[in-house]
């Protein structure tokens, strides 16, 4: 599956909801199946700079070159977001995830329904992803 193919999915997922309650519960409800960070992993080192919760990723890649993400949060709506992020960026090429058009954000209205505060940490965890991406792809050159 691409990265816009897993957007896609997301996007038909949030189509069933006309309610942002109920696209808040459905994040939720993702937030409880995302496996959880390593408690190694849920330091200083790895926590994202502004968020207003606290929301921890790490990255890895693998043996083919693809980049394996966890990451974990203090805020159950966080932890669906982050959870989403993962989905459409996990297992992807350094050179995926930088190119990547995060489009499913704008279209399931994810931006406009957080508060400006959420909303910053969205773009910080994003920034973070892919900035891994980039250091990841600079040792493989």
């Amino acid at each position: 599956m691409t990265i816009n193919e897993a957007q896609d999915e997301i996007i038909e997922e949030f189509e069933v909801f006309d309610e942002w309650l109920d696209k808040y519960e459905y994040l939720i409800e993702l937030s409880r199946e995302l496996p959880a960070i390593d408690e190694k992993h849920r330091t200083e080192e790895y926590l994202i700079k502004g968020c207003q919760s606290r929301v921890w990723i790490d990255a890895r890649l693998d043996s083919e070159g693809k980049i394996l993400f966890s990451a974990d949060s203090d805020a159950i709506i966080t932890k669906g977001i982050i959870a989403l992020l993962i989905r459409v960026m996990n297992r992807r090429t350094p050179d995926e995830i930088i190119d990547a058009d995060l489009y499913f954000i704008d279209r399931i209205g994810l931006k406009e329904n957080l508060s400006p505060t959420r909303a910053n940490g969205l773009l910080s965890m994003i920034k973070q992803m892919k900035l891994y991406a980039l250091a990841y792809k600079s040792k493989t050159l």
